[in-house]
């Protein structure tokens, strides 16, 4: 299993503290962010940024995001191009588009054109940058995208799959009601936990995404499973959102135990 951490799990590190914990955790890369409280890459340049993670032996496996990407617009088509010029003078992989998850435009109609218009906008973007990226459907019921097979029939209808991939997020998929995965379109999993027993699905939002141990109600196990016994094997992200894991004093022991857990859970399965 491939690991990285997403910047939002531990976002009180600066970039280079970032860098440390996941080449310290056996991580192949990190994705970073532009939406926390902190200036991207600590405003250090692109190409700096980009080549500190690889002297560190790590990739840059996404940068995000774009949100709401299919509200599609002026201001949405400049965000693209502008984190698309940033993903390549770093060197990233990915970038990261987010749909509108504020109880509008959820119509199917609206939901389907919205769609369809910004994928079909950024395909030649990224098609000229050589350049993939993550799409996310969010499994609350508020999102304008939350099913996996919408996004696919989607992006094949465009002939666009060598542009776009899914994004599994363990917590969405969950909150989505599970559903078909597709391994071989998936550009990256998101992994967090939910362990508060008195927590009902419908009540459960990123506040509540913690490390994954043995309490955990989204069978993150499970899913993980399904999707590499499939094949998929590209990296697993912790990206955890609750503000008990943002204040861990150690994150790097305990996202090593989380791991570390992980890994022998499949590995029981496996034998």
């Amino acid at each position: 299993m491939q690991t990285a951490i997403n910047h939002m799990t531990v976002p009180r590190l600066s970039y280079v503290e970032l860098l440390d914990l996941a080449a310290n955790l056996g991580c192949v890369g990190v994705e970073v962010r532009n939406d926390i409280e902190r200036p991207l890459f600590d405003e250090a340049d692109p190409a700096s940024a980009g080549a500190m993670a690889r002297d560190k032996g790590l990739r840059l496996v996404g940068l995000s995001q774009v949100y709401p990407f299919n509200s599609w617009s002026d201001t949405i088509a400049i965000e693209v191009r502008a984190l698309i010029a940033t993903a390549l003078e770093a060197g990233a992989e990915t970038i990261s588009l987010i749909p509108r998850n504020d109880g509008t435009q959820t119509g199917n109609g609206e939901r389907h054109a919205n769609l369809r218009i910004a994928l079909k906008e950024i395909q030649p973007m990224l098609a000229d940058a050589g350049l993939v990226a993550l799409v996310e459907p969010l499994g609350f019921p508020r999102s304008s995208l939350r099913s996996k097979t919408e996004l696919v029939e989607t992006i094949d209808a465009l002939d666009a799959a060598a542009q776009f991939r899914i994004v599994h997020d363990t917590f969405h998929h969950a909150l989505a009601e599970g559903g078909p995965i597709y391994p071989e379109r998936t550009g990256i999993v998101h992994i967090s936990g939910v362990t508060d027993p008195a927590l009902g699905i419908e009540k459960m939002e990123d506040e509540h995404r913690v490390l994954v141990d043995a309490s955990d109600r989204l069978g993150n196990i499970e899913q993980l499973r399904a999707l590499l016994a499939a094949g998929y094997d590209g990296p697993v992200c912790y990206e955890c959102f609750s503000p008990e894991v943002h204040a861990l004093g150690d994150p790097e022991a305990a996202l090593r135990a989380s791991f570390e857990f992980i890994s022998s859970q499949l590995a029981e399965e496996a034998a």
